[in-house]
């Protein structure tokens, strides 16, 4: 993989940097998701038949991180053109393709993504929406929480269950549930971090579905679920890190300006360290980021996983710190409005917990790439 980003990667940085800024931290979501559209950011790694921009992961995530560097992140981002129209790219029929992909990129429809469960926690094999065939129907039952977006998506990529036919065993299979879709019900769930997408729990009864709701093949079971978790790994690292860089810059402004003796506080080793250890971790996390984000858009599903999983915890680490940082050099204005960080200091937890714990990921490591027995 490139150690160096390509002139096209430092042009597109640069533009979505332009754009952020002219929004702000103070800006208005649907007009910021609107001109992103326009400009084909939201589209940029989906395929350009359909309307994308022909890129992959790699250029998603440097529009999200830029956005997030601004002070303006679009969590969408990550949910419904990296997952859900990833999932779609790959395993959607071509009527699927037609109907949401270019829709997905231009910005007139989104579509969220509902695999978290109330009892699942972070054990996708027991998850227990089920999806059970009725004629030529499909009939789905469960619930779900934690779903961002829910009432801004024109339909929710549902992961549930079907029995396979050979063993009676479940395995996972996705579907495109409409909004209006008869049985299926939100409830918004009432979060003490303020963000400009809310949070809810599904209920699914019975919720009926024509046969090409189901997208991909009922048998494929994991290879299409994580199709979609690896970006959305790639993407919360790419969420993590523009936070981080966002309040590390307010940090530094502050730090170069803020005089309280005879020189700005940020020439005292004290202060300017630790900021230097923030960048320090941000930049280390941003290189796993594009190598896995580069290994996911070459087809390595296998090297993706690893290297996304660990991006994701590497970023949600460095995030925290740099904003704990931050925060700690402007003092009680670091608690301000004015500034735009204290927000953060919940935020930025939301990277350590979703869509993986950290926990989960240091038991991915330690089984899949150290090869240590599981106490589980």
């Amino acid at each position: 993989m490139p150690t160096t980003e390509t002139e096209e990667h430092k042009a597109l940085r640069q533009a979505v940097s332009a754009l952020g800024k002219r929004h702000g931290r103070t800006y208005d979501r649907e007009q910021l998701w609107s001109e992103a559209a326009k400009l084909g950011y939201l589209g940029v790694n989906l395929p350009e038949e359909y309307g994308g921009g022909g890129g992959g992961i790699a250029e998603l995530s440097i529009v999200l991180e830029e956005l997030g560097a601004a002070g303006c992140p679009l969590l969408m981002m990550v949910v419904s053109p990296a997952i859900c129209g990833t999932v779609i790219a790959r395993f959607g029929t071509e009527a699927q393709k037609q109907e949401w992909l270019p829709a997905l990129a231009d910005g007139t429809r989104t579509m969220a993504f509902g695999i978290t469960e109330p009892d699942a926690g972070s054990n996708s094999h027991r998850i227990t929406t089920t999806a059970r065939r009725d004629g030529t129907d499909w009939l789905l039952t469960g619930r779900k929480v934690f779903i961002s977006g829910v009432d801004l998506a024109d339909a929710t990529l549902i992961v549930g269950r079907t029995e396979d036919a050979r063993t009676g065993r479940l395995k996972p299979c996705l579907f495109i549930v409409p909004r209006d879709a008869d049985g299926f019900t939100r409830r918004r769930i009432d979060m003490e971090l303020q963000a400009a997408e809310k949070q809810f729990e599904l209920t699914l009864d019975d919720v009926r579905l024509p046969a090409d709701a189901l997208v991909g093949d009922e048998d494929a079971g994991l290879l299409q679920l994580f199709a979609g978790l690896n970006p959305e790994r790639i993407m919360t690292a790419a969420f993590a890190i523009g936070m981080g860089r966002y309040a590390l810059a307010r940090a530094v402004e502050y730090a170069r300006d803020r005089t309280v003796w005879d020189a700005p506080i940020g020439a005292h080793q004290a202060i300017a360290h630790p900021l230097a250890q923030a960048h320090i971790d941000l930049e280390l996390a941003r290189l796993m980021m594009q190598k896995a984000a580069y290994l996911y858009d070459a087809g390595d599903d296998v090297g993706a996983g690893e290297a996304a999983n660990m991006a994701k915890y590497a970023a949600g680490e460095a995030c925290v710190r740099a904003v704990d940082q931050s925060v700690h050099t402007l003092g009680g204005n670091g608690l301000t409005r004015e500034f735009g960080l204290a927000s953060l200091i919940t935020a930025a937890r939301v990277a350590r917990i979703a869509p993986v714990s950290r926990e989960m990921i240091l038991n991915y490591v330690s089984h899949q790439t150290l090869g240590l027995p599981k106490s589980y």
